[in-house]
């Protein structure tokens, strides 16, 4: 089966007072129709900056230097801005991290549903109010009615989020990118919206994207995972094989700091901190936070090999590489 989105060889810089960033290296991952694959890291990995990139929104002072985007097997990176817009947000759509300032305050949560199927389906202003209040049922919003009179502000942190599903699910689309849509709700209701989104993608068949620094969101939520750090991709894999079998020093540093109730565990902080993306280090990024560190590291950026059945890994220790660092 055709994979529904390729991302190869994806290098994006930005250019800043104080010099370029160099923000993704190389990065290449994939996904599958339906499945939901997270990808997680620390801030500043790279991660928002990934799906920006998918939904060819890299504007100045940002620049994609190289690498391919094909979504359905399209390369997104050679439509113009006009062919763009008839992917972005029909057949990719997006759940922001900032929810509430991406309500427009004086529009009510209705009209912002509604007036997305008059734009891209050209209904009656009649007919796309009643399949906004078919959205929000759907979402899960106790009396949609009520909620379509309402403005952003008199909506609870949890409402606004399901007004956003309730908006990217519009147009039906194929993939749906979500950026850490539990940040700032509290656990309850955080709960609520990743068991949301895990029903939505079943019975939709919609493809998620979830963005988040948060290990426990992803063994929840998500089929497959892929690790950033410093704007590279270290690891994928599916998430049962992460858990238990983490390859990449990173993601097993990340592993170690997640707290556990069935057994007594040490807590372990990831060690150093991410490393400057204005001077990145030569090599493997991490290699000045790495235990492992060896001297191929310091000089070769690793490629990813094959440690087991659909999972790769980004580091000299395996495969291919391990000759070359004897």
């Amino acid at each position: 089966m055709r994979n529904l989105l390729e991302v190869e060889n994806l290098v994006v810089h930005f250019d800043t007072d104080g010099g370029l960033v160099e923000v993704l290296d190389d990065v290449n991952f994939t996904m599958r129709a339906g499945e939901t694959l997270g990808l997680v890291g620390e801030s500043g990995s790279g991660k928002s900056v990934s799906a920006i990139a998918v939904l060819g929104m890299i504007r100045r002072p940002g620049r994609i230097l190289a690498g391919s985007i094909r979504f359905e097997g399209i390369d997104l990176l050679r439509l113009s801005e006009d062919e763009m817009r008839r992917y972005r947000g029909r057949r990719i759509a997006m759940i922001p991290q900032r929810y509430r300032t991406a309500l427009n305050p004086v529009i009510s949560a209705g009209r912002l549903i509604s007036r997305l199927f008059e734009i891209h389906e050209g209904c009656s202003r009649a007919a796309a109010s009643r399949r906004a209040l078919e959205l929000l049922d759907l979402v899960g919003v106790a009396d949609p009615p009520r909620c379509m009179q309402q403005y952003p502000h008199q909506l609870s942190g949890g409402m606004c989020q399901r007004v956003m599903i309730a908006m990217a699910l519009a147009t039906s689309p194929r993939l749906l990118i979500a950026d850490e849509p539990t940040t700032g709700l509290d656990v309850s209701i955080a709960a609520r919206i990743l068991e949301l989104l895990r029903d939505l993608s079943k019975r939709t068949g919609t493809a998620i994207l979830l963005i988040t620094h948060d290990l426990g969101v992803v063994a929840q939520t998500c089929q497959r995972v892929a690790v950033m750090h410093a704007g590279q991709l270290v690891e994928t894999a599916p998430v049962r094989e992460l858990f238990r079998s983490p390859a990449h020093p990173y993601t097993r540093a990340l592993v170690r700091s997640i707290p556990r109730i069935d057994v007594e565990v040490k807590l372990e902080p990831v060690p150093g901190t991410i490393p400057s993306l204005r001077h990145p280090p030569t090599g493997c990024r991490y290699r000045n936070r790495c235990p492992h560190a060896m001297e191929i590291c310091q000089h070769d950026k690793p490629r990813q090999a094959a440690v087991g059945l659909d999972h790769e890994v980004s580091c000299f220790a395996f495969g291919e590489h391990c000759d070359a660092a004897a």
